[in-house]
């Protein structure tokens, strides 16, 4: 290859089942704000476009199954700090990696492909958590939700992450788990692997995707159609 190959990944619901300590952080907040919990399955579905649109959305459905009134900007914005303070505290007390991650990282290292994590997370955050869970160094650059001044599902996201590395959109495939992600892809014009069960509120078919796969065993074998192509 005269160029390396570059895989993006999104980090929560792709790379690391994350939900289990974001709905501890969430419930830590609705609480304190006096509104009901979640579980996984709720959390699943509200996560993927950063902590403050997430806590919104949840807040707002809330309020409406209670007849609370939902809170002002500012409101939300304090639950957001309380959020991203309690959160980081404990950002990787259940989170796991996803089935097959770190043999596959380490396979893309051994071929020379350059890889880098595009998350609507904040970036301190993500990389916190990309280094507890010990896969950091796999990664030539994170960009968080703010890292620009602008995240997924807008497609620069993408594609100045791709600028930074060196690498070239036409030889770049994006992995992520969320419409969020293939939004941005296709816009980019990036082949896009769908990781299925994502956090979501969609179903698979319902989110355009060049490849569904259940997690990142065997993934080698699609990536090699891309690299070799």
């Amino acid at each position: 290859m005269s160029q390396k190959f570059t895989i993006l990944f999104d980090l929560d619901g792709t790379l690391v089942n994350s939900a289990p300590d974001l709905m501890r952080a969430h419930n830590h907040v609705m609480k304190k704000y006096g509104y009901g919990e979640r579980n996984l399955t709720d959390i699943k579905k509200l996560a993927g476009r950063g902590s403050k649109v997430m806590l919104t959305r949840s807040m707002h459905e809330l309020a409406e199954m209670s007849g609370k009134i939902k809170k002002t900007d500012d409101v939300i914005e304090e639950m957001t700090k309380e959020f991203i303070d309690y959160y980081s505290k404990n950002i990787a007390e259940e989170s796991t990696l996803k089935n097959g991650t770190k043999n596959f990282l380490s396979w893309c290292k051994k071929k020379s492909i350059s890889m880098a994590v595009c998350t609507n997370k904040q970036e301190h955050l993500s990389i916190d958590l990309l280094k507890k869970i010990k896969i950091y160094d796999y990664f030539d650059y994170v960009a968080g939700g703010n890292t620009f001044n602008y995240n997924k599902p807008n497609p620069k996201h993408l594609t100045d992450t791709i600028e930074i590395i060196g690498g070239n959109v036409k030889k770049t495939l994006m992995v992520g788990d969320s419409e969020t992600d293939s939004k941005a892809s296709k816009a980019a014009n990036i082949p896009f692997v769908l990781i299925d069960d994502g956090y979501t509120e969609k179903k698979s078919n319902e989110i355009y995707h060049d490849h569904l796969v259940k997690d990142f065993v065997d993934l080698e074998k699609i990536v090699e159609k891309y690299i070799y192509d």
